[in-house]
């Protein structure tokens, strides 16, 4: 059908998609976990690959062998339901299996889902390969971003590729979109994917509001950090304040001070800081106390969302003041895929937009991303907003 060939051509286009990723880099950089948040580049090729085993192929295809007994063990990630797994924390620790082995799972994986296709129109495999689709695509941004944690704190700061371009130039514009009062609906209303969390269609009162038509710049930023934005405590929440003292945060993630000059290490090396790219690599509590300090404020997810269409979003994922929280009559999905999304509502932010990291027709205006308030190694920036 040609639905299930689209499907097909998807799914393949993805999975050689997550090895294009990792082509530029060396046996050795495939190991290498420098903090709990970022995993190993050979974890997540194993573990997109295990996710469409776990859940598509011992369950539909007749008479399937495991690819290994233990890569459940080794590549589950926070799936309670389904068993043991090796603990994030030590994800840096498996030398084994080797790289060469987990390209051979992907190549096993991926033939026995095309053959899986090709055999059975089932509307059930196709969600969940749809699913296991964007599932990929999130770690493939994932990928990305732990790549350049990985390069970036090696001694060296070597260069991912000479190709890879973080700060496509676009227009700054000092305006900013005045929105009314009023109700405004919000959540997915299409008839393609999205994700769970972006279901539950639900109106919301806004008050009148005004939201930046671009996003907040390095050299807008290093204004900030010239005024000793990170040496005043009231523009910080408490928990902010005791995290940048404890933690010596005085500039973004990746910001190097080299002869009296602000140079930003960037996925194709060491670059002098480009002061009209959008500024990177913050975390909320950063981008809060910038807002705070402008005397404006971040939007929230509801204002963001229904502000849109005024903007051109898409390179750099936006924090807003939004916890993430269910939406009315959210409901997880049965089993353990209900894992996926619903337990993590709880202390975290919402991102809205996307990255220069994220894949192609990966993202739209209701994706919900979602992180706790110090992380920084995703392409993280900020809008401002202020009242009326």
């Amino acid at each position: 059908m040609v639905i299930t060939d689209n499907l097909l051509s998807s799914l393949l286009q993805t999975r050689a998609h997550s090895e294009e990723i990792c082509a530029p880099l060396q046996t050795e950089d495939y190991v290498v976990q420098p903090i709990v948040d970022v995993s190993p580049p050979k974890w997540h090729l194993g573990h997109t690959t295990w996710f469409f085993e776990e859940f598509i192929l011992t369950k539909f295809k007749i008479d399937y062998k495991r690819f290994h007994d233990d890569f459940a063990y080794v590549f589950n990630s926070y799936y309670e339901s389904i068993g043991k797994r090796v603990i994030r924390t030590n994800r840096g620790n498996l030398s084994r299996p080797t790289v060469s082995e987990v390209y051979d799972y992907r190549d096993y994986v991926t033939n026995n889902l095309q053959s899986l296709l090709e055999e059975i129109d089932n509307k059930e495999i196709r969600s969940l390969v749809e699913i296991g689709i964007h599932h990929e695509k999130q770690h493939q941004e994932l990928l990305l971003t732990d790549i350049k944690f990985i390069l970036g704190n090696n001694p060296l700061l070597p260069k991912y590729n000479d190709t890879f371009d973080e700060n496509p130039k676009k227009e700054i514009s000092s305006l900013y979109h005045t929105m009314n009062e009023g109700l405004y609906e919000i959540g997915y209303k299409g008839d393609n994917f999205c994700y769970d969390n972006e279901l539950g269609i639900h109106k919301v009162f806004l008050e009148k509001y005004s939201i930046a038509e671009s996003l907040v710049t390095n050299k807008e930023y290093l204004e900030f950090i010239e005024d000793k934005g990170y040496k005043n405590s009231l523009l910080w929440h408490a928990e902010a304040w005791d995290w940048i003292s404890t933690e010596y945060i005085k500039t973004p993630l990746y910001w190097h001070k080299i002869d009296e000059e602000y140079q930003q290490y960037t996925l194709t090396g060491v670059k002098r800081l480009d002061l009209d790219a959008p500024v990177t690599h913050i975390s909320y509590y950063e981008a809060f106390a910038y807002a705070q300090w402008k005397g404006e404020r971040l939007p929230t997810e509801f204002e963001w969302e229904a502000a849109e269409q005024f903007f051109d979003w898409g390179s750099r994922w936006e924090w807003t003041e939004s916890s993430y929280l269910p939406y009315p009559n959210y409901t997880k999905a049965p089993g353990a895929l209900g894992e996926y999304n619903g337990k993590f509502m709880v202390n975290q932010k919402v991102l809205r937009g996307g990255s220069v990291a994220t894949p192609r027709n990966h993202t739209r205006p209701t994706y919900r991303n979602f992180f706790h308030p110090q992380l920084r190694w995703q392409f993280n920036g900020l809008r401002l907003a202020k009242n009326k």
